[in-house]
């Protein structure tokens, strides 16, 4: 265990927050529930964010930005959206030394704004569809904060698109959903539920909203990206129509997707172990970390000039050669294991001699001796192996944490351990009500691979026609 962590075991939520500030992913801001995201967090961001907007991209979405500041009268004119929303929203009422004439708000999310600016270039059937994300910061005014999975500011991306059907505006509800189930899985190595929001739970003003639903080490649910079905919602809001082939006139069909700076909350809580960050390769901001060894002042010429000669021709953001003076080799193996470093190689004036290193993977503290000849080919197939392995060990947890549950009593017994439960559930707003105040639990999603299974309510008796999840969650 890394000093200044706290044992898994002991405390999971205390140790979440010594592993993000032990790890210099972020640390507290001065305005409270804000936080400062470190480089080695930033880096992580960085990643997630040029990944995802290459699949963004791939799937014919561009970007463009909308202002942060959003007329209050926006907000009301989708009264579901404002409803939903209101007790999280920051307003500006003074600007310039004088009173506003009209409050502006701190953007929750940007539907209203966005809508606004598409009543002025949607037209025609041939203006469609329209296909924009956003990289941004909200501002939602939370009471109950934590680095990462809930802060009163955060970073995300939210696509906003228009189509001229219904039918296409569920098309790309249902596609952006499962890009983001495959980001879950292919980048952050987790393996990720997706389904059907509850109408309780959806999105403020959405006709429907699909998720991913992610299961941390202590088996608590965390939700990971959503993406919501508008329908006509906001564009009959904004009066937003356009003429059809037929040269009627019809309202906007819309959509709406984000993921946040909560991914890499969930990253952490899914790999992360008592010596501080495990970070999955693909979103490492630094995969190998090189600690020379030396005793004099000849070793160190030796050693670091061998390190330099095998990196010779690397990508310089592949690696790093820490050839501090002010810190010994005890104390950089700490430093690295902690941030979570996928691969560590120590490098002394013996292994220059045997023309080899020894390389340490983080996910298992394995020691492995590798020749320097091929070193980079050999490096690269340890990192696939890396990323597969979290993944696995992650799998194997949620699956062997996913279980039937059939009466309430053992349910009630039990969802306080964690894990996720396969209910019966009649559909019913009282059974889900009642089910959140009784146990702190809800239900995630009704997953789309739930096959046909009759049974009945685990609440009330009445049929149900498939088992939906539930959990406790963050």
């Amino acid at each position: 265990m890394a000093k200044g962590i706290t044992k898994r075991s002991d405390d999971y939520s205390q140790w979440y927050i010594d592993v993000v500030l032990k790890g210099e992913m972020a640390d507290y801001s001065p305005v409270k529930g804000c936080m400062v995201i470190r480089p080695n967090g930033y880096g992580v961001w960085e990643n997630i964010q040029r990944n995802l907007d290459r699949m963004f991209k791939e799937t014919g979405h561009v970007n463009a930005y909308f202002p942060m500041l959003i007329p209050e009268s926006f907000l009301k004119k989708e009264a579901e959206h404002v409803e939903g929303f209101a007790p999280e929203c920051a307003v500006v009422t003074h600007a310039g030394g004088k009173l506003l004439e009209e409050p502006l708000v701190i953007r929750p999310t940007s539907e209203t704004i966005i809508w606004a600016m598409y009543k002025n270039w949607i037209n025609s059937y041939r203006d469609l569809p329209i296909l924009i994300n956003q990289w941004a910061n909200v501002c939602r005014w939370e009471m109950r904060t934590r680095l990462f999975l809930r802060t009163t500011e955060f970073l995300w991306q939210e696509g906003h698109t228009a189509h001229a059907t219904h039918e296409e505006a569920e098309e790309e509800t249902y596609k952006m959903v499962h890009v983001y189930k495959t980001f879950a899985e292919e980048y952050l190595a987790m393996p990720v539920i997706a389904g059907k929001k509850t109408d309780q739970e959806k999105f403020a003003g959405a006709l429907h909203t699909y998720c991913i639903e992610a299961m941390m080490q202590d088996g608590r649910a965390l939700q990971a990206g959503t993406s919501h079905h508008l329908g006509q919602n906001f564009a009959k809001a904004f009066d937003v129509k356009f003429q059809d082939a037929e040269k009627n006139l019809t309202y906007v069909h819309a959509s709406s997707w984000g993921v946040s700076t909560r991914l890499i909350g969930a990253l952490i809580m899914t790999h992360s172990d008592d010596n501080g960050l495990v970070i999955p390769p693909k979103l490492a901001p630094l995969p190998v970390v090189f600690v020379p060894i030396w005793r004099n002042d000849d070793e160190k010429a030796t050693v670091l000039g061998r390190a330099r000669e095998i990196t010779a021709d690397w990508d310089p953001l592949f690696f790093k050669i820490d050839d501090r003076d002010q810190y010994k080799p005890g104390y950089k193996f700490a430093e690295w294991e902690v941030k979570g470093i996928p691969i560590r190689i120590e490098i002394g004036p013996r292994d220059c001699q045997n023309n080899e290193v020894v390389v340490v993977r983080r996910d298992t503290s394995e020691k492995i001796t590798m020749p320097m000849n091929g070193l980079i080919t050999n490096l690269r197939k340890l990192l696939e192996d890396i990323q597969a392995n979290l993944f696995n060990v992650a799998k194997h947890r949620l699956d062997t944490h996913t279980r039937d549950c059939v009466s309430y009593e053992e349910y009630v017994a039990n969802v306080e351990e964690g894990g996720f439960y396969r209910i019966h559930w009649c559909g019913d707003r009282a059974c889900e009500d009642r089910l959140k105040e009784e146990t702190r639990s809800t239900i995630r999603c009704i997953p789309f691979d739930a096959p046909e299974e009759s049974g009945v309510c685990m609440l009330c008796g009445k049929p149900s026609s498939r088992r939906v999840i539930a959990a406790q969650a963050y």
